[in-house]
């Protein structure tokens, strides 16, 4: 059973915002560390987590707007996870983007990704 799969909406919701947002970033980071072409299993494995994450904020999120860029993140998540090889640039540009959303996550960058 995949990582996650019994994590129900509620349970998520019980996190602020912040919090989802740093566990999905979180998520992200550990992907990084398979951007190989030997650990593409890996790398794909990590994107199944982070897409989940990312179903359940956006399935408990109040804001619509919230909502739109979730998901339109989402889409660039989806597009790696399909993706034959990695892309360590798109990867680093895109948990910057993630964690940009939110003032605390946005302090996670300089440990994260550097300045």
């Amino acid at each position: 059973m995949p990582q996650h799969a019994e994590l129900t909406p509620e349970r998520w919701a019980r996190f602020t915002l912040d919090q989802q947002i740093l566990q999905i970033g979180a998520e992200m980071h550990r992907a990084s560390r398979f951007m190989t072409p030997e650990d593409h299993a890996s790398l794909r494995r990590g994107y199944e987590r982070v897409l989940r994450l990312v179903d359940l904020t956006a399935q408990v999120a109040s804001g619509l707007g919230l909502r739109r860029e979730l998901l339109r993140w989402r889409d660039l998540i989806a597009a790696m996870y399909l993706a034959d090889v990695a892309d360590e640039g798109a990867h680093r540009a895109a948990l910057r983007v993630l964690l940009q959303m939110r003032p605390e996550a946005a302090r996670q960058i300089p440990y994260l990704l550097g300045a």
